[in-house]
């Protein structure tokens, strides 16, 4: 089963790529505490539908480049 992700869009700039930050919350292994971080992926978006700061689902898929593993599956609504 392919892996599904949610997150925001920050990049736009390359051709029918996406740059999207998933932010993810993670107790601290010595201190206990919640610290946020988050995973940067690179997105193929062939018709070039997204736009910056839009929240995208998007899947994992074949590799397209170096750095993109992943598909652009749909712009969710803004709530």
């Amino acid at each position: 089963m392919k892996q599904k992700l949610i997150g925001i869009v920050t990049s736009t700039s390359a051709a029918k790529t996406l740059r999207v930050e998933v932010p993810r919350k993670v107790r601290h292994a010595v201190y206990g505490k919640i610290v946020s971080q988050r995973t940067v992926c690179h997105a193929h978006d062939e018709c070039g539908v997204a736009k910056l700061d839009d929240r995208v689902e998007i899947i994992e898929s074949r590799p397209h480049s170096r750095l993109k593993r992943w598909e652009l599956v749909k712009v969710l609504p803004r709530h």
